[in-house]
């Protein structure tokens, strides 16, 4: 669509003309399901939040933020919160308390000035390392899904490879991320046949009790909030302005991150935000527009309507999630190369996947800061 479109009916005339609904868009709309997807399983899995209004909402918001920044601002489960309460099965109680104090967190930041001097402070190969960092997650991450499952892997890598070169030799559209989509639930079908379908229930969700909140500032807030400033935030809003030269401020990040969770999680929703490795995914796979959130909100929906079963997302095998994430963290780590630091952005990198990203933070503003003042030290010192 484009500006110079007759005039549009129905739901279309709401949606701004600068964004595509080409093949391209649709692919990309793919790029980021193989974190999203395996996340929200898990999270699903350990009983405290629904499937149904976690896929609900994170589509309610994809098709917001694709409309409102008009590029592919994905909608991630926030990563620190998932795994932390997958590995130690807390409670919906305390996973509510992270999502609400950490959008009443990220609200008021976004209308503070503190993202400017976040930005003014954190260097930027601090910022490369977290992206590089969460490359490495990735690629663990993928690795232990290939394990569980080669075949599938190299299945859906074939499909990928394929897909990349096809469309280079004859400049078409990568479709390659549908496909392997596809196939993963053709597969799943002919294996496991096929599940029922399941219908969509909202009910207010746990309402958090004090200590709650305790656990929750205790456990989740502080690695999370860190997360989301480097990665979801800056990382994202650096992306942005690599892949697109767009210009999509900090600050406003941390407006929609507040919103989104203030909204949902009273709902059922599981803690949302934004991602770097999620645009970079949909990069990969075609996104250029905010069309592709579009359709990726609408694929949500539709599966939160219809496929709330955990059978349903269950039907994909490992391997091609695994498949799925080395591509997209393969994207993310050329990214985060582009540093003016290699001993900062690979010390983060390597102490984010071995020990923790708060960790790393902490360990790589050391440097960044250190680095140049030993330097200088030894230059006087000769």
């Amino acid at each position: 669509m484009s500006s110079g479109d007759p005039v549009r009916k129905g739901v279309l005339r709401y949606i701004p003309a600068d964004l595509r609904f080409d093949c391209r868009e649709l692919s990309g709309s793919l790029g980021d399901f193989g974190t999203i997807l395996p996340l929200t399983l898990a999270l699903a899995a350990t009983g405290a939040v629904g499937l149904g209004p976690a896929l609900f909402f994170l589509g309610v918001w994809f098709i917001a933020t694709g409309i409102y920044y008009r590029y592919p601002v994905p909608v991630e489960p926030m990563k620190a919160i998932a795994v932390i309460a997958i590995a130690t099965t807390l409670s919906a109680g305390e996973i509510a308390a992270a999502g609400l104090v950490l959008g009443v967190i990220f609200l008021l930041l976004g209308f503070s000035r503190v993202f400017d001097l976040i930005e003014k402070y954190i260097p930027l190969p601090v910022v490369r390392g977290v992206q590089l960092g969460l490359a490495l997650l990735l690629l663990r991450t993928a690795a232990g899904y290939l394990v569980l499952d080669p075949v599938f892997f190299l299945v859906g890598g074939v499909i990928i490879i394929a897909g990349f070169l096809i469309a280079t030799r004859f400049r078409i559209p990568d479709l390659s991320s549908i496909v392997v989509i596809g196939v993963a639930i053709g597969a799943g079908i002919v294996m496991h046949g096929l599940p029922p379908l399941t219908t969509l229930t909202l009910s207010l969700f746990v309402v958090p009790s004090i200590p709650d909140v305790l656990v929750a500032l205790k456990v989740l807030v502080v690695p999370q909030a860190l997360i989301t400033i480097t990665n979801a935030i800056l990382a994202t809003s650096l992306l942005a302005r690599d892949l697109f030269s767009a210009e999509i401020r900090p600050k406003t990040l941390s407006k929609t991150i507040g919103v989104m969770n203030l909204v949902s999680v009273p709902f059922g929703g599981m803690p949302m935000c934004h991602g770097a490795g999620g645009m970079a995914g949909q990069y990969r796979f075609g996104a250029r527009t905010g069309g592709a959130n579009v359709y990726a909100g609408s694929f949500l929906i539709g599966a939160a309507l219809l496929f709330a079963s955990t059978a349903w997302v269950g039907l994909i095998s490992p391997g091609f999630y695994a498949a799925l994430l080395v591509f997209v963290a393969i994207e993310l780590g050329r990214h985060g190369l582009k540093t003016t630091s290699y001993t900062v952005t690979i010390a983060i990198a390597v102490l984010s996947l071995v020990l923790s990203m708060t960790v790393a933070f902490i360990a790589g503003m050391c440097l960044a800061y250190g680095i140049p003042v030993v330097k200088k030290h030894m230059r006087l010192e000769k």
